[in-house]
Formats: structure tokens, C-alpha cells, sequence
């Protein structure tokens, strides 16, 4: 559990009185928040707040322990600030990817964030969910994220289309059709990596394959990589940004193009200066894109 989040979806509802004023507060919708404060309130084994037709009024447990939960949620703003501002004074730039994110965008990317000798470049390659959160707790300073997905709590850049092909294994059916479609890989299982990374991005595909005429089960990969191993190995497919021609054992199909393209865009935490840093990641996300 992200304790610092919770407990600042805690002081926001406390302050506010009410669980809408305060989901506006904090830039996001009232479920997630209230979704949260239920397992800060799990967590800790009491409930902090009673929540009435009128608003949210605080227990008398919640009444107790909120000077303590404001003292850390402004302790660790600070902490945040000072680290930001070490962090700048040493040249260091700490930026995240989607594990979805090609390689060569990855180190096209990163080449592009150090503009000087002096500056030190930190990447993590994560799941959106987790890239979200370390963005959100100040642990990157912005990332490169899948779409859709769910942002509360950071600022979220344009949206850029990467190309993607659907991959077969070589001998399939469909690598052999002159006009493939979708309910050709009925036989094949949909090699992705897991729902929890991006639950959102997840479905999305799941609904494209099946408004297409696709419904077929998916087997979790960790990553790219082990997706197009699994094609390789003859029982699935998938859908990737490796160009054509660049893995043996695989077919590429030309597929609703436009549907499956791999959907980016740059997020950061409100109110941190990483300007140059976007214009940077978005000189190359221009140069990959669908066109």
C-alpha cells in the first residue's frame, strides 16, 4: 500500500467534508478515492470517517489520528521538494517506460534526456499501474506510459499512436491467407502481459479482438519479449511493436492498424518542472509515430 497516498486521501476528505469536494481537491473521480480511504481504513483496522447523506464526518478514531496523518503528508511534501531539488543541483533525471515501449524508443529516449555530460539518466522499465505510482510518490520524475489508463493524481500529456503488428507463428493459417483476418487465430491463445500492469489497456484489446470476431483466451507473458517467444513456440499470437521480418519463427499480419497501435503518452506530477524533459521524450515519441 502506497501509506503517503492513503493517508493524504484521508486529510483531503477530513478537510473538505465531503468525498466529491475532495476527489476535485486531489484531481481525480470520487470512487478511487473513496475505494482508497476504505483500505487505508482496512489497513490500520479502524474505521476514520462515517460517511453520511451530507458529507463525511470524521470517528473518533479519525478525529485522534488526523494531526498525525497531516504532519506525514506534509513531511513527505517536503521531502519530495528537497529530494527534487538535490536531484536537479547533481544533474540527475529519473524517468520511467512501459515495458510495452520498443527498444529502440527506449534508448532513443533516454540518449534524448541527457543534454549534457553532467547529467545522470535513471530508468525504469515498469507496468504503467506501477510507472503511475512511482511518478505519483516523486520516485520519477515523469514516465512514458501505455493509454488508457488510470491517472489520478499526475498531469498526462497528448497521446501518440506506435505501430504494431499482430504475430503468428510462422506456419499458421493466417501467415499463409492471402486476406488474414481475426477469427483466423481462433486456434491460437492471446499471449499479453498481465491485466494488473494496465487494467485499462488490457480490456481495450480485448474489446478490439472481439468486436472484430476474436474472442479467445489470453495467457499471461511478462513482457514483449517472451510474447513473441510464446508465437515462436506455435500455440499463440500477439501483438507487437518488433518490426517485420526481425524474429525467426514469426509471422506479421497487417491487422486494423489503426486499433491495435501500441497508445503513449508522457505523465508527471503536478507542479514539478520537467519541461525540457517532455519536449525531449516527445521529439522521439514524433519521430515513432503512426502516420
Amino acid at each position: 500500500m502506497d501509506l503517503i497516498r492513503h493517508l493524504r486521501f484521508f486529510v483531503t476528505v477530513a478537510e473538505e467534508g465531503h468525498f466529491g469536494r475532495a476527489a476535485a481537491t486531489l484531481n481525480m473521480t470520487q470512487p478511487p478515492l473513496s475505494q482508497g480511504l476504505r483500505r487505508l481504513e482496512q489497513h490500520i483496522g479502524t474505521d476514520l470517517v462515517h460517511r453520511t447523506q451530507r458529507g463525511a464526518v470524521l470517528t473518533t478514531a479519525g478525529a485522534a489520528l488526523l494531526p498525525r496523518a497531516r504532519l506525514l503528508v506534509d513531511d513527505s511534501e517536503r521531502f519530495l521538494t528537497e529530494a527534487e531539488r538535490v536531484s536537479e543541483a547533481r544533474g540527475v533525471v529519473r524517468w520511467g517506460a512501459t515495458a510495452a515501449l520498443p527498444d529502440r524508443m527506449l534508448t532513443a529516449c533516454a540518449a534524448a534526456l541527457r543534454t549534457g555530460p553532467d547529467v545522470t539518466v535513471s530508468t525504469e522499465v515498469a507496468a504503467t499501474v506501477d510507472l503511475v505510482a512511482a511518478v505519483r510518490s516523486g520516485m520519477c520524475d515523469l514516465a512514458t506510459v501505455e493509454h488508457p489508463a488510470l491517472l489520478d493524481g499526475v498531469e498526462a500529456g497528448p497521446v501518440t499512436k506506435v505501430p504494431r503488428w499482430v504475430v503468428v507463428p510462422a506456419g499458421h493459417r493466417s501467415a499463409r491467407a492471402e486476406r488474414p483476418r481475426f477469427p483466423m487465430l481462433s486456434d491460437l491463445s492471446f499471449a499479453t502481459p498481465p491485466r494488473a500492469g494496465n487494467p485499462a489497456a488490457f480490456d481495450a484489446t480485448q474489446d478490439i479482438l472481439r468486436e472484430r470476431g476474436l474472442d479467445v483466451g489470453a495467457t499471461t507473458v511478462a513482457d514483449d519479449r517472451t510474447a513473441l517467444a510464446a508465437v515462436a513456440a506455435g500455440l499463440h499470437f500477439g501483438i507487437s511493436t518488433a518490426p517485420p521480418g526481425s524474429v525467426p519463427g514469426v509471422a506479421w499480419l497487417t491487422l486494423a492498424p489503426d486499433a491495435i497501435a501500441l497508445r503513449v503518452r508522457i505523465v508527471w506530477r503536478p507542479g514539478v518542472d520537467v519541461d525540457r524533459h517532455i519536449t525531449a521524450i516527445d521529439r522521439v515519441l514524433f519521430r515513432e509515430r503512426v502516420r
